[in-house]
């Protein structure tokens, strides 16, 4: 069967209808209403503009802490911090900022003050676990797909109500042979379902990507191998060839969109950099000439230490195995990655509902043999240009957005304290 005559996928009642079972799977309409304040109706980002719903930030001032700008290194002692609707409007020095009368003052004495934290990998399915994202410091974050476009539902939960969830670069569905019962939920992807072998031919992989962008994904994501989480996969195999994985891009740049893709093997990770993929994910033996090849590309890098280091001890060996194998060759990998000038970034892979802090990535980072300030730029100024948010998070600067953590001591000094903010702030307001 072929799909090439099927109609093109529809962006208006189809996505409309897609889009609230979405939202009823990631609870993220129940959690709206529940936000004081905001409507329990779905919208989009442009029709909130529209009505004049569109939320606004805080006014904020963050008053005498310790202050980390991660672009230049310079620590400022009794810092202001001024946030007015949800954007940096002053920061440094207390004699050198006007601070404004009658904004609440959040006290950061004996505190150091960082921008919120961004989250390159992470599966949010689910209200609930944006929350617990945005609790432990993510204030922004990019999706690695969910099963049903629960993550585009999340993102306009953060667009509506900043506070319940972080800004978010949704990926939708994964771009992989097998489906899964999506296929069936959304009516633009049952032909595929006829389809002998799954995903895998040129009309079928772009069908599911340009699904995937009528339903409004940020970004597309795929594999080249499979998981290796799951010990009755085998993480090396190769599931998609470079043509396909470069169709897969084509079809997404058409829409000036770009590709992240899970990937292991060492020759998994060459065909996704030479078949222009914007970040290599995972990537346990990825070799050093596809390193310097990404280097040259400008192609990033999010290893996902914690996740992998989380398979050791499983009670499964193979996993285990695993899990002992990958991490030390991570590690290596990021160390070498970084000084070869490669972007990058940290991500947690977070799924299944258990979130781990962005900070214990940070801290693997750190453990890899980078410098503390440079391991923090992992999740702020560097996962801020890849994720296209350069100029907006990564700094609290004048024009950035009002997006904070507070932290009980120096992360310069101990990093494991990005593990767990005393209090975290998105766009001017304490959370």
């Amino acid at each position: 069967m072929c799909v090439e005559n099927c109609p093109p996928p529809s962006n208006r009642l189809t996505r409309r209808g897609v889009l609230a079972g979405a939202a009823a799977l990631a609870g993220t309409t129940a959690a709206l209403a529940a936000a004081p304040g905001a409507s329990a109706a779905p919208m989009t980002r442009t029709s909130a503009a529209r009505s004049g719903n569109a939320p606004r930030g805080g006014d904020l001032v963050i008053d005498g802490g310790t202050l980390l700008d991660p672009a230049t290194g310079e620590v400022t002692e009794d810092a202001v911090v001024v946030i007015r609707d949800g954007v940096v409007r002053a920061a440094g020095k207390r004699k050198n900022v006007d601070v404004p009368a009658g904004v609440t003052v959040l006290d950061a004495q004996g505190r150091w003050v960082l921008p919120g934290l961004v989250d390159s990998h992470i599966h949010l399915n689910t209200a609930a676990e944006a929350a617990r994202t945005l609790a432990l410091g993510a204030t922004t974050a990019r999706s690695g797909s969910t099963n049903f476009y629960q993550d585009i539902a999340v993102r306009e939960l953060s667009r509506q109500a900043p506070g319940l969830a972080p800004r978010l670069r949704a990926s939708g569905i994964f771009v992989t042979p097998d489906l899964g019962d999506t296929i069936l939920a959304d009516p633009d992807l049952t032909p595929l379902a006829r389809l002998k072998g799954g995903v895998t031919s040129t009309e079928a992989l772009r069908r599911v990507v340009e699904v995937n962008l009528a339903r409004g994904a940020d970004t597309i994501k795929t594999r080249v191998n499979p998981r290796a989480g799951l010990a009755e996969q085998d993480p090396l195999e190769q599931v998609y060839s470079r043509e396909q994985l470069s169709t897969i891009v084509a079809t997404a740049r058409r829409a000036g969109k770009d590709v992240l893709c899970h990937s292991y093997s060492e020759k998994g990770c060459h065909d996704a950099v030479m078949a222009g993929v914007k970040s290599v994910e995972h990537g346990a033996f990825i070799s050093e000439q596809t390193l310097h090849e990404m280097r040259r590309r400008g192609t990033y890098f999010t290893p996902t230490m914690v996740a992998i280091g989380g398979m050791i001890g499983d009670p499964d060996p193979v996993l285990d195995e695993r899990g002992r194998t990958y991490l030390p060759k991570l590690k290596a990998a990021a160390k070498l990655a970084h000084e070869l000038g490669v972007g990058l970034v940290s991500g947690t892979d977070s799924s299944g509902g258990s979130v781990e802090p962005i900070g214990a990535e940070i801290e693997m980072m750190h453990s890899a043999g980078l410098s503390a300030l440079d391991a923090i730029r992992t999740a702020t100024t560097n996962a801020a240009r890849l994720l296209g948010f350069e100029g907006t998070v990564g700094r609290l600067a004048r024009g950035y957005a009002g997006d904070a953590i507070l932290l009980s001591g120096n992360p310069l000094a101990d990093v494991s304290v990005l593990k767990k903010p005393v209090r975290v702030v998105r766009t001017g307001v304490a959370v």
